[in-house]
């Protein structure tokens, strides 16, 4: 008997991959984006016109708007979804540093997002190499009340399988270890400066914590073996309660309109340059898989929707409220896969947190190799943090997106950057985003069955300390098990 339920299951998995014929659909997603894709010329005008795309900011409202509009203009049906949350934004910055109080010269630095509104100090600097626990678990007192010099990544000559965190999470460990004060070195040669946040709960943290450049931290490295350095950081930043909008536009399903696939990528980003990569080409590329949908008035068994995030860059302060507010309405549960696009460029793949998409995932992407042997029908299984598929994934939905691809133009070391331009953008990889991605969206929105479900509460639990995330989420705050 148990054979015959095991046969009865392989059948039907076998039976639901030989009902997804899509190869026509790809074709005619293909030949429209190829032809008609509006994401590059969309993108261009809005960080010429707008700018930054700051969360709370007047910028940051008028890109809401112009999502909004911009989804109207393709005839989709397209809402604001509002929520009222903590934000910050930084004002004034000084950082001096030197051998003494009465010998401190200038370092360029910039402010790390959630620090103090207001910080005035003055303090010697330690040196605690990657920032890690076992950084301070040496001479767990020697940080006390001093400022903390942390690498961004992880240092050469570290010991092997050395695995870094997230600046927020080494902003907290230096702060349980009673740091007074961040400063954290950036991996960017040519002393490119990054921004984000160092908090892990997307609110105020109770140290100042800034970033200089490579060739400064280095240099200062050095000078800490010999010499005791001591540094003045002055800085005064916003922090208050604003206002915001996620935008979604919404393709209701033909038989299973109430099971959901969310498709969303953040729209907002960083004020230090105009987000072109971060997350431009993601959030623009959504909104063109909306107007693709549109234009051939595809049709789905369930329900798509198109979701440009604000305040991914600020806490995922956009996709917690989308979580929050299906919960509130009682339909959470109709979500049953989300794909996110944050800098995604040119996939040569797919990606999930759900190992068992495999077979269906790439029987698509074979599809899409017979379009384009561009396409390498890649696969990867596996679960990370800091984007807006994290709470939906602390959820229990399975998540996914694409894979393989590079950033265009080696844009890479201007993430979170001021060099974070339109002048990187490459318009074909762009084009390749969005029309990959929305043949992986339809055929997902119209396999028979999805062979992965929601996790329960333990089944997610064990999940995640597979993908070894116990560690950061409880640093975070959101490991909710004993």
């Amino acid at each position: 008997m148990k054979y015959f339920f095991t046969a009865l299951i392989i059948c039907s998995v076998s039976l639901a991959n030989a009902q997804d014929k899509f190869g026509d659909v790809f074709n005619k997603i293909n030949s429209d984006v190829q032809q008609n894709s509006k994401a590059y010329q969309t993108l261009k005008y809005e960080t010429e016109t707008i700018g930054h795309r700051l969360t709370g900011s007047p910028n940051g409202a008028k890109a809401e708007q112009y999502a909004y509009d911009l989804l109207k203009s393709y005839g989709c049906e397209v809402k604001f979804q509002p929520f009222e949350v903590e934000s910050w934004s930084r004002k004034t910055i000084s950082v001096e540093i030197g051998p003494n109080q009465n010998s401190l010269a200038k370092m360029k630095a910039v402010t790390l997002a959630h620090s103090p509104v207001s910080a005035d100090l003055t303090g010697e600097i330690v040196d605690v190499g990657n920032g890690l626990e076992s950084d301070y678990q040496i001479n767990p007192e020697k940080i006390k009340g001093k400022i903390a010099l942390i690498y961004l990544g992880v240092l050469a000559g570290s010991p092997a399988g050395t695995k870094s965190l997230h600046r927020s999470e080494k902003t907290a460990i230096a702060t349980k270890y009673g740091a007074k004060g961040v400063i954290i070195i950036n991996t960017v040669k040519d002393g490119v400066l990054l921004t984000g946040t160092a908090s892990v709960t997307g609110k105020l943290i109770p140290i100042p914590a800034v970033c200089i450049g490579l060739e400064d931290g280095m240099a200062l490295k050095e000078k800490l073996k010999s010499q005791v350095q001591v540094v003045h950081i002055a800085m005064t930043n916003f922090s208050g309660m604003i206002k915001a909008r996620n935008v979604v536009a919404t393709f209701k399903g033909t038989e299973l309109p109430k099971d959901k696939i969310v498709v969303g990528g953040h729209l907002d980003s960083w004020d230090l340059a105009t987000g072109a990569i971060d997350n431009g080409i993601g959030s623009f590329a959504v909104m063109d898989m909306a107007r693709t949908f549109k234009k051939l008035n595809l049709k789905t068994k369930r329900t798509v929707e198109f979701v440009l995030f604000m305040g991914e860059e600020q806490g995922l302060l956009g996709s917690k409220a989308y979580i929050d507010h299906a919960k509130k309405e009682g339909n959470l549960s109709q979500v049953k896969f989300m794909l996110n696009y944050d800098m995604t460029n040119d996939p040569k793949g797919f990606s999930t947190s759900r190992s068992e998409m495999k077979d269906l995932f790439t029987s698509w992407g074979a599809d899409i190799v017979k379009i384009d042997t561009g396409f390498k029908n890649l696969f990867n299984a596996g679960a990370g943090l800091h984007s807006d598929h994290q709470p939906f994934m602390l959820e229990g939905i399975p998540t996914g997106g694409g894979f393989g691809g590079k950033l265009p133009n080696n844009s890479g070391p201007y993430y979170h950057s001021d060099g974070d331009s339109f002048k990187l953008v490459d318009e074909q990889e762009l084009k390749n985003t969005v029309r990959f991605s929305a043949m992986l969206t339809y055929a997902l929105a119209n396999t028979p069955k999805i062979p992965v479900g929601v996790q329960g509460e333990e089944e997610l639990r064990a999940f995640l300390e597979s993908q070894n995330l116990k560690e950061p989420l409880t640093i975070a705050g959101e490991w909710r098990w004993k």
